[in-house]
């Protein structure tokens, strides 16, 4: 640990706003949410009952209004608060827009029927007791706080990434791992400032190391790791390297104290990770893990399939006058059919005809992808035609077989549309790993055979996660991840994460 790389690591995380600056932010959000609290409810009354809220002939509320005014200060008093148990004040660390839609649906609904309870059992103490409050009221009063309060702490969040990217509101990090898995770690953390952390030194796990890693000062060996903690006034740690005892971690976070406030994280490598299908048996007097070698089961697999069809057959109709446009733009531009086909393999190994809008000139050579896909498999380091910064895999660089039309496809992804139609057959589903071709499946090695397992997707975990920014192996473990995890929240989450991804062009080049 020298002195040099404390100073740079001191360097990297000094650029942080004053300590004043999070309680008033924070202060302010309340205020706005309780102002939006009394706009909803007085916008509600107004809309349902046709009546004013102030008295023509005083200041003071409208004889009609009167009833409901204990009502306006006792939902501004607990949508504030509902709001901060759902901790949508929470302004340190990663979020998702997700995440913050569904806490705030929660936090709307917790408020509204405290609202509706207070409301209709005490009604305002002995004064309206016989008065009758409309249910209307109420009811306008949830969806007009939805929306308000969706769009008050999306763009919070949206401002809040805004200035991560600048460089504030970032917290300061350790990486504790080898060269290689630091290394990874870094580019993903420095390239995406906006899940809110910044790297300001490695640990190092094994002897020799660089003097520093992507820029990022190596700060130190592991069994120093406390007191480099301290030294640079990290806030979180994370640990890539799962070979680290867990008495040496306990040891640590004992030694560093609860007063400093340092959260510990864990981010083992794909391949390390246990599958959520588990269960424990007794073997004699032994417990066994056993680990579910069957990715779903008949039920899940029907479950899966009519989710398949609501959703196909929903956006099959959606999005066919779009689909209409594509098609007479992609004939215009240049000969050949609409539509591309081409052989995948499906489920267990199965070959079907994959559609696809055309985005290359007819009768195009498939021999330069091909050649630049099994460079990918291979892990050879000429598969990604992008740069460090950006890298794309599996892709041929300025590929002069893509039409005009055909890049804004590929872009968008919309020349992916007609694969409803293969959902529709049974032949793909929704969601599942990428479809494979022929020629990529005969370079397979054995374990990247699993992910013929399940049907193949339109989207996947791989697509919302980086697309072609991973290289093959990456996909194969994201695949195997979904298919040993699988879910129906799972699904939803990742159609919810597909249309930023898109509007992104994640990827997609």
């Amino acid at each position: 640990m020298t002195s040099d790389a404390i100073s740079k690591s001191l360097e990297r995380g000094r650029r942080r706003a004053p300590t004043w600056v999070m309680p008033a932010t924070i202060g302010g959000m309340a205020v706005i949410d309780g102002l939006a609290a009394i706009l909803s409810f007085t916008l509600a009354f107004y809309i349902r009952e046709s009546a004013p809220l102030l008295s023509e002939t005083a200041w003071a509320w409208s004889k009609e209004f009167v009833p409901y005014s204990g009502v306006v200060f006792f939902l501004v008093f607990i949508r504030v608060a509902a709001n901060a148990q759902q901790r949508l004040y929470r302004l340190h660390g990663s979020f998702s827009y997700i995440d913050q839609i569904v806490r705030i649906f929660k936090a709307t609904v917790l408020a509204s029927l405290s609202a509706v309870a207070f409301t209709f059992m005490f009604r305002g103490g002995t004064a309206f007791r016989e008065f009758s409050y409309s249910r209307g009221v109420f009811l306008i009063d949830f969806f007009i706080a939805l929306i308000l309060y969706s769009a008050i702490h999306l763009g919070f969040r949206l401002i809040q990434s805004q200035i991560r990217n600048r460089g504030y509101n970032l917290i300061p990090t350790l990486i504790v791992g080898t060269e290689q898995e630091a290394e990874s770690t870094v580019k993903e953390l420095e390239r995406e400032r906006a899940i809110g952390y910044r790297v300001v030194g490695i640990v190092t796990t094994n002897g020799d190391a660089p003097s520093d890693v992507c820029g990022v000062p190596v700060v130190g060996a592991v069994d120093k790791l406390s007191d480099i903690i301290r030294e640079v006034g990290a806030q979180e740690v994370i640990i890539t390297d799962a070979s680290l005892p867990s008495d040496f971690l306990f040891e640590t976070m004992m030694r560093v104290g609860r007063k400093q406030k340092v959260e510990f994280r864990l981010a083992p490598s794909l391949l390390n990770m246990l599958p959520q299908k588990t269960s424990i048996e007794q073997v004699g007097i032994l417990p066994m893990l056993k680990l579910l070698r069957e990715p779903l089961t008949d039920a899940e697999r029907i479950i899966k399939r009519i989710l398949d069809l609501i959703v196909a057959g929903v956006c099959t109709v959606a999005l066919s006058p779009l689909m209409l446009v594509i098609a007479v733009l992609v004939r215009l531009e240049s000969k050949g059919g609409v539509f591309f086909r081409q052989e995948r393999v499906g489920m267990d190994g199965r070959i079907f005809l994959c559609l696809k809008f055309r985005s290359m000139c007819a009768d195009s050579d498939d021999g330069v992808h091909r050649e630049t896909y099994l460079k990918n498999i291979q892990g050879d380091a000429t598969a990604n035609v992008g740069d460090e910064s950006a890298p794309v895999f599996g892709k041929v660089k300025d590929d002069p077989r893509i039409t005009r039309v055909g890049r804004l496809l590929r872009r968008t992804s919309l020349d992916e549309l007609p694969q409803l139609l293969n959902v529709l057959k049974g032949e793909m589903s929704v969601v599942g790993p990428r479809p494979p071709i022929p020629y990529e499946v005969e370079a397979y090695e054995t374990w990247h055979k699993k992910r013929l397992d399940m049907k193949p997707g339109i989207t996947g975990l791989w697509q919302v996660s980086g697309r072609n920014r991973l290289n093959f192996e990456e996909m194969v473990r994201l695949d195997l991840y979904y298919i040993e995890n699988w879910s129906v929240l799972l699904d939803l989450k990742i159609l919810l994460l597909t249309l930023p991804a898109v509007f992104r062009g994640d990827g997609a080049k």
